[in-house]
């Protein structure tokens, strides 16, 4: 079993923050405060935030500082753009090598993601945490048998950053969004073995996120 050590504590308190609205886009983050929160050493929370700006969640500013990385319709655009680029290669050659263990995988994921709700019971306008951890496992089960350590780096990489602007979409939704059905879509055609089906569904699915923040007022302040 794995230790957490410090630094991975901070990791997980301050994505959770950010993913949860905790921490705002721009807002500056206190190392001495953290480290308090979080009851570790300075050279934790640095080590910490380091990693952070490395998956994009946050950016340094002068004097050894950090703040929390901006949202921007351009980035949306472009981590959407490289999203379906990236995930259409994985989805590809996983369709290519996938075996059986690879298809029970999917539909094991699939089965427990279905049967959870994706806004939370205690409030609607935030993502079940839940749900949001089967839906990284669906996602990733999909693509997992590509046989390329370096594309699951960087797929994983573009799934968390682009995690943040999935989170806002929810409160954002003004008309009916069948998810279930779109993932059901996409799993029924990578099963059956159609890669171009498959592909054109997942840019379909990540593309209506993109244009829900895109289309509401979320960037009209920015």
């Amino acid at each position: 079993m794995t230790t957490m050590t410090q630094s991975d504590k901070v990791f997980r308190y301050v994505r959770s923050h950010i993913l949860e609205g905790g921490y705002a886009p721009g807002a500056k983050l206190k190392l001495g405060d953290l480290a308090q929160s979080c009851d570790v050493s300075l050279g934790a929370v640095r080590e910490a935030l380091s990693k952070l700006s490395a998956d994009g969640f946050v950016v340094p500013e002068s004097q050894k500082g950090y703040r929390v990385a901006d949202i921007s319709p351009e980035e949306l655009i472009d981590l959407t753009n490289v999203r379906m680029s990236i995930e259409g290669l994985c989805l590809r050659a996983s369709i290519e090598r996938g075996d059986i263990e690879w298809e029970t995988g999917i539909v094991a994921a699939y089965h427990r993601l279905s049967r959870l709700s994706e806004p939370s019971e205690d409030d609607p306008l935030r993502v079940d945490e839940n749900w949001s951890v089967a839906h990284g496992e669906f996602h990733y089960r999909l693509v997992c048998a590509c046989g390329s350590a370096t594309l699951l780096r960087i797929r994983e990489q573009l799934y968390a950053q682009a995690e943040r602007y999935r989170r806002l979409s929810l409160p954002l939704k003004t008309s009916m969004r069948d998810v279930n059905g779109e993932h059901k879509a996409i799993m029924d055609a990578t099963l059956a073995r159609k890669p171009d089906e498959a592909c054109e569904l997942m840019n379909r699915h990540l593309l209506r996120t993109s244009r829900i923040l895109l289309e509401s007022h979320l960037f009209s302040n920015r």
